[in-house]
């Protein structure tokens, strides 16, 4: 794939030629929603092992959700068929429990759990060892104040319920005869805790709102007027000791937790087929999935649980050829540490389609108005499929098009510190990729 090491001079697609510019000079990403950003684009044709549009497509860019490419590459290739729910030694007198990180244990997408099932059947004491875990809670980058919000759970070695709590407000009609025509709100948790709340008062935006203390597992609820509303906050895992809290009540028993020296060769329990879990992280473009699956791969590769450990492995050996070497941090991209090129997600779009398949490919990433492309490339079904990319003032998004003349494109677009809309620039992104399914 010799093409794909350096960056050619194509003919622009879209402002460029329209204008007359030249690309070299101006740029063809001059003007609104682009003016002021920093914008690199590349589009490699398969069939013909070239580049038929590069802009900027060397340069570094904070790539946000596109980094979930390079570790869906790290899933495939270490998780071919099913993800191990749990590693373990069964002695005579005691079932030893080793931890995997999946993140599908008690995860509502999940409804059947093969590990919850084995450990509920189990009558010898239960040992827990999560000494292979050698990482912190958040990864490298991370935004501290987002520490409430559903989409940044904390990494952990025995993740449970995708390591949030769901809170729901519900109002209901009364039943007291006389306040018949009242409504009643009720606040749960999904699944209950014992862990503290507390009931304030929002005077001024009567909002329903669950804040999580940023030191500890204690929630405080302020109620709203809507009739229906659930919130997603993650809790402080404290290493594994939240979820063996939380799993007691599921399986009806303790697991005690030993540091003991890892056995070479343990059982492996899997609890999901691997691409169930990798359609999810990618149609919704799952953080904590992500996370998990890079954690996963690092135990299955080192048998210990650390993210730069496989990152460094994958860029020293079946990643070794990627055009720049990219600065790759975490698995979901919430780190803006992340530096990748346009090229860098070409490369990888190409090896993964010749490793793993065509029609897996097309499996697992979104289409034309399917997961984060909901409302987009409606036009385009059946011909695109994209992973895509955001943070604030970032935009990316980087894929497979297969163009009206039935040509294989795979391309990149990643645009860094715009000041305006979002929405904007994926809507110029769309523009520029539908402009070049007619033409190619």
């Amino acid at each position: 794939m010799a093409a794909l090491t350096a960056c050619s001079s194509a003919r622009p697609v879209a402002q460029a030629e329209q204008t007359g510019k030249k690309v070299e000079n101006e740029g063809p990403f001059s003007q609104a929603p682009f003016q002021g950003a920093h914008v690199g684009v590349c589009v490699y044709d398969v069939a013909a092992d070239k580049y038929v549009y590069n802009y900027q497509s060397d340069k570094y860019f904070v790539p946000a959700s596109n980094t979930k490419l390079f570790t869906l590459y790290a899933g495939l290739k270490y998780f071919k068929d099913s993800l191990p729910g749990i590693y373990y030694y069964e002695a005579a007198d005691t079932f030893f429990v080793f931890p995997s990180g999946d993140p599908t244990l008690l995860h509502p997408d999940f409804k059947k759990q093969p590990v919850i099932e084995r450990l509920q059947k189990i009558r010898k004491p239960l040992v827990l060892n999560s000494s292979a875990w050698k990482e912190e809670a958040y990864g490298p980058g991370w935004a501290w104040d987002d520490y409430n919000d559903g989409y940044m759970p904390e990494r952990s070695a025995l993740p449970v319920y995708g390591n949030t709590i769901k809170w729901v407000q519900v109002a209901q009609k009364n039943t007291q005869p006389e306040l018949q025509d009242s409504l009643q709100t009720f606040v749960y948790s999904d699944p209950e805790v014992d862990w503290k709340v507390r009931f304030v008062e929002d005077t001024l935006n009567r909002t329903f709102l669950v804040k999580r203390r940023k030191d500890e597992n204690l929630f405080e609820v302020s109620q709203g007027r809507e009739p229906y509303k659930e919130q997603q906050v993650p809790f402080i895992t404290n290493g594994v000791t939240s979820a063996l809290e939380l799993l007691k009540d599921t399986i009806q028993k303790e697991i005690k937790v030993q540091s003991l020296p890892r056995p070479a060769n343990l059982s492996v329990l899997y609890s999901q087929p691997a691409d169930s879990m990798f359609r999810i992280m990618m149609y919704r473009s799952d953080n904590f999935f992500a996370e998990q699956t890079l954690l996963m791969a690092s135990q299955k590769a080192t048998g210990i649980v650390r993210a730069d450990s496989i990152i460094n492995i994958l860029l020293a050996t079946d990643l070794a050829a990627v055009p720049q070497k990219p600065r790759w941090v975490d698995g979901s991209g919430l780190s803006r540490y992340n530096l990748f090129t346009p090229q860098d997600f070409v490369w990888i779009l190409k090896k993964m389609r010749d490793e793993f398949g065509w029609e897996k490919m097309k499996a697992i990433l979104p289409g034309a108005g399917q997961g984060t492309l909901t409302n987009y490339y409606k036009q385009l079904d059946g011909f695109i499929y994209a992973k895509t990319g955001t943070l604030a003032n970032q935009v990316a998004l980087s894929g497979y098009l297969t163009t009206r003349r039935n040509k294989l494109l795979i391309f990149s677009f990643l645009v860094n510190n715009h000041q305006g809309s979002a929405t904007a620039v994926r809507r110029e992104v769309e523009k520029f990729l539908t402009n070049l399914w007619t033409r190619e």
